[in-house]
């Protein structure tokens, strides 16, 4: 296993780094230590073929400008937070609004805009890379002194972790996760159309007009929303024209140690499984991907706890208070299809 860096370009003069994870097949992730962003994976196809399968770009440039959050770690809150506001203990705190009327994925500076700093982990049949980053008392208005850690596990078995772990000073509110865009047949082959999903799922939440959650849970079966049995992405994305695609988050219920979401590519045969400690994912198809990326050209499948969790006391909590760690993670399985 091999850590390899390489400089990435500069942000308010300090330098940035690249990483190249690479395991003992050859198999390459590369994550930067500005907005911990993964910005690579490359992996075989069922001839042995290695292709990136995450949209991403091979200069800092572009990540400096507005992207459409690719391969990020995304904090203080990824998704939705309703009217930017939420109270803890009877304070009010408002958030930097920038989706609408909401607030979305940390803000105008989450974490995806920050610069880490990174060390080199020894993992146990592979190699890792640790990024650690201080976000400050009022930071996009949410409260506390953050502490965050993000690591990435790179292993044999081409599976990739990634790790989440942070402490606050006072109480405030966290939910992470990372934002890579997926496909399977190769970033920039065409749509997501033809990759085959199953989840195991039954659940997913209703959300308003603005895609904030209504507190109320809706059973998938017989909807487009179905995926308990493979189907293509495309076969009723159309059915869903208020969002123009999937951009839902559906309620998990398997165990981490089990996968919950299958996917598979029948033209270069490649497949991913993922399983998480997170309570939710949230199936997303590009439907408005830009950052020079066509809509429909890479699908997330962010693992991360609800939208809005702070003002819906009956979704899994989303508080952190001093002497609390928190600590979830999300591991993705790379294979190819049996011939």
């Amino acid at each position: 296993m091999t850590i390899e860096s390489s400089p990435f370009g500069t942000v308010a003069g300090r330098p940035v780094t690249l990483y190249s994870l690479i395991n003992g097949h050859g198999h390459v992730v590369k994550v930067t230590d500005y907005g911990a962003i993964l910005v690579s994976v490359e992996v075989p196809d069922r001839a042995g073929n290695l292709a990136n399968v995450n949209l991403g770009y091979s200069s800092l440039e572009p990540y400096l400008e507005r992207h459409p959050y690719l391969g990020a770690t995304v904090g203080r809150f990824c998704n939705r937070i309703a009217g930017g506001r939420f109270e803890l203990d009877g304070t009010s705190y408002s958030l930097v609004v920038n989706n609408g009327p909401n607030h979305l994925h940390g803000g105008t500076v989450g974490f995806d805009k920050m610069l880490w700093e990174a060390t080199e982990l020894p993992i146990t049949g592979g190699s890792g890379l640790r990024l650690t980053v201080v976000s400050p008392d009022g930071q996009e208005g949410y409260p506390g002194n953050l502490s965050v850690t993000a690591e990435f596990h790179w292993t044999d078995d081409s599976e990739l972790t990634w790790l989440y772990r942070a402490t606050t000073d006072a109480p405030t509110v966290l939910n992470m996760t990372n934002h890579a865009y997926w496909n399977l047949a190769g970033a920039g082959q065409g749509t997501i159309h033809g990759h085959e999903l199953k989840m195991t799922p039954q659940r997913y939440l209703a959300v308003d007009e603005t895609l904030i959650p209504t507190g109320e849970t809706a059973n998938v079966q017989g909807s487009p929303l179905d995926f308990l049995e493979y189907r293509t992405l495309g076969e009723r994305i159309d059915e869903l024209p208020a969002t123009k695609g999937y951009d839902h988050c559906y309620v998990l219920e398997t165990p981490s140690d089990q996968p919950c979401c299958f996917v598979r590519e029948p033209s270069s045969g490649r497949t991913l499984q993922v399983r998480t400690t997170q309570p939710g994912v949230q199936l997303y198809t590009g439907n408005h991907l830009g950052g020079g990326f066509a809509p429909y050209s890479g699908f997330c499948l962010e693992t991360q706890h609800y939208p809005d969790s702070p003002n819906q006391p009956r979704f899994p909590t989303t508080r952190l208070d001093p002497g609390q760690e928190f600590h979830e993670q999300t591991t993705l399985r790379f294979g190819v299809m049996d011939a």
